[in-house]
Parts: structure tokens; C-alpha cells; sequence
């Protein structure tokens, strides 16, 4: 590919379906979940291809600054700019951040906590949406799904603009379990996996006609930035006082010209401790095992220790995981319901 793509990797989220491992203090990106790297590790690794790519955008937290530039040292990337949000508003402005900062750039933008299996079908992918995305289109990565998911957003596929590359019809909120195998059924729908591809500028030009007031704040707030290093501290006043939205539904939602590439390449948000068990090393009845785990005939188990011993004899289907001062348990297939427990811990007296 002839022209350098600068990525832009997202990397405020709390991750809290993955409690109690992950955090506020230590969010789920910061974390070796599969393999020997974080994922932030592996976000900034998949996109270590200097013909390909230029130094990444890390927008983030300034609480994970520290935490961030060392995980990115100890693989050798540097970033190009670490953006530091001074307060939590969604997607929109945090690429809008981005875009201020590299205006002239093609931008790929995406999560630093999902696992992608497929690297070969990601850069495939990414050639089919860059001549869409030089000629000013906002282009969005769909992925093929595999079950009725109620977790995801859609995108539904419009008319062809170019091989493997279509018009987005329309954005589907995260549907109920029926809507979601009616679409599963009819093809035509890809997961909205929250990886894009454009023009600086254009996300920008697109941002100041559908939300001219958060383009405004974010401009300012850049404006009145405080820079240390590749530190950007953007001013939290001018920067708080922009809607807190996200890109689908400030932006992508409102726009003309939107594309989406489906493609199969191994996707997983890892947004769940069930997402996990799917990528781990299992074993011969199914268990993946991590830590200090003895486990006797025990089946289809996701079972974890950063700490205590975990001995399991005779059970199946259980999620395990224990760190510090807590231990989670619960069976296989509610592990969406976490935040559940932390909405009841949050609630006891005493």
C-alpha cells in the first residue's frame, strides 16, 4: 500500500464485564488476557508495519499514562502523540482529538482491547476501504456474525460501491434475541466492530455539519492543549464541555457518505470472561487453566488465579477467577451479568 496509515488506538474503556481482573484502576487493555502480551501490547504489535503504518495516536486516560508509555516501550513502539483525556466523552470526541492532532492523515481507528485471529484478512481488509477512504468516504469494518449476538450493534449492507466494499444502509442498535436471528437468517448484516478507516479531515468536515458544538469544544480544548513529550493534554474545561456521544450515532449515523467492509478475520471484544474461555489453550475436556489451578476432572471450565490456589474436582461449565481480595464464580454463558454483582456489591451497607 502506497500511502502510510496512521493508527489511532482507543484506549479509555473500564472493561468492567471482566471484573474482578479488570478495573478502573486497571482496565482490561492493560492486562495479558491470551498470550504473553496485553492487549494493548497486541493492538500496537498488529499494527508494527512501518510500510504500512506510521506511528499510532493513543488517546487515553491520564490516569493509564505512565502504565501505557512503559507496556509500548518494552515492544519498541513509540508512539507518535499519547492524547490524554481529561475527562470521559465517548468516541466521538476522543477521534475528534485525533483528527486535530494528525489533520492531514488517513486514520485507522480502533479499540486496543480486541483480539483479532486473522491478520492477513485485517490488512486485506483494510486495502479494500483505502481508495474509498481517500476519496472522503467514512469507512467502518463490519464483521461476518456468527450467532444471533444481542451484545453487538449491526451495520446493514447497502449497494456495492467497489469488491467488498458496500454502502452502509443503516446502523441497528444492539437488537433482541429475536431481531438478532432474524438478521442472522437474512444476511446482509455485519457486527459493528468499532474499527474505521477515513481522512482526518473528513471526519472532521462530517463532525462540524452533524455536531458542530462537539467539533467546537474539541477545537478549543486542543487550542488550550498543555504538551510534555508526546503528551497532549487537551484543557478539561473546553474539553468537558463537549457532548458525550459516540461515532456511530454523532457522525456515521448522520452522514452521506459511509461504506462498510465485511470481513472475517478472527474478531473477538473479548467483552466477557465466556469471550476469554473461547480464545484460552484449553485442554482435553475443555478447560482452560491459568495460574496456580489444580483442576480434576473438571469440564468446560474457564478457571483463573492471579493469587490464591484454586483447586476444582467434579465440575463443569464454571467461570473462576480470583484475584486480590475476590473471587468470581458463575456458570458459563451469564458471564454478560457481571455487572450485576458490581452494581450489588456497590449497594451493601456496612
Amino acid at each position: 500500500m502506497a500511502t502510510s496509515i496512521t493508527p489511532v488506538i482507543l484506549s479509555g474503556g473500564a472493561g468492567t464485564r471482566l471484573w474482578p481482573l479488570s478495573t478502573l484502576a486497571q482496565p482490561k487493555q492493560m492486562l495479558t488476557l491470551s498470550g504473553e502480551l496485553t492487549m494493548l501490547q497486541t493492538t500496537a504489535a498488529r499494527l508494527a508495519d512501518a510500510a504500512r503504518f506510521a506511528a499510532p495516536i493513543i488517546v487515553a486516560t491520564g490516569a493509564q499514562a505512565d502504565a501505557i508509555e512503559a507496556q509500548l516501550a518494552r515492544i519498541g513502539c513509540t508512539p507518535a502523540a499519547l492524547i490524554l483525556e481529561p475527562v470521559a466523552r465517548n468516541t466521538a470526541p476522543a477521534i475528534a482529538l485525533a483528527a486535530m492532532a494528525a489533520p492531514d492523515a488517513l486514520l485507522l481507528v480502533l479499540p486496543s482491547d480486541h483480539a483479532i485471529g486473522d491478520l492477513g484478512a485485517f490488512r486485506e481488509a483494510i486495502d479494500r476501504a483505502a481508495p474509498l477512504a481517500e476519496q472522503g468516504w467514512l469507512v467502518t469494518f463490519g464483521i461476518a456474525p456468527e450467532r444471533p449476538e444481542t451484545g453487538f450493534g449491526y451495520i446493514m449492507l447497502g449497494d456495492p460501491l467497489a469488491e467488498g466494499v458496500h454502502k452502509v444502509a443503516r446502523f441497528v442498535e444492539k437488537p433482541p434475541l429475536a431481531e438478532a436471528q432474524r438478521m442472522l437468517r437474512e444476511r446482509g448484516y455485519s457486527w459493528n466492530a468499532g474499527i474505521f478507516l477515513f481522512r482526518a479531515r473528513a471526519y472532521l468536515d462530517a463532525m462540524g455539519l452533524h455536531a458542530p458544538a462537539m467539533r467546537t469544544s474539541v477545537a478549543a480544548a486542543i487550542a488550550a492543549a498543555r504538551r510534555d513529550g508526546a503528551r497532549v493534554l487537551p484543557d478539561p474545561e473546553r474539553f468537558a464541555a463537549a457532548p458525550a456521544e459516540s461515532i456511530d450515532y454523532a457522525v456515521l449515523e448522520k452522514a452521506e457518505r459511509v461504506a462498510v467492509v465485511p470481513v472475517a478475520m478472527g474478531w473477538s471484544d473479548i467483552g466477557s470472561w465466556d469471550a476469554v474461555h473461547s480464545l484460552g489453550a484449553a485442554d482435553d475436556r475443555g478447560t482452560v487453566a491459568t495460574g496456580d489451578v489444580i483442576a480434576l476432572d473438571t469440564a468446560n471450565c474457564l478457571i483463573r488465579s492471579d493469587g490464591p490456589t484454586i483447586a476444582a474436582l467434579g465440575v463443569s461449565d464454571l467461570i473462576v477467577v480470583a484475584t486480590g481480595d475476590h473471587v468470581l464464580v458463575l456458570p458459563r454463558g451469564r458471564s454478560q451479568e457481571v455487572k450485576r454483582l458490581l452494581d450489588a456489591m456497590k449497594g451493601r451497607t456496612g
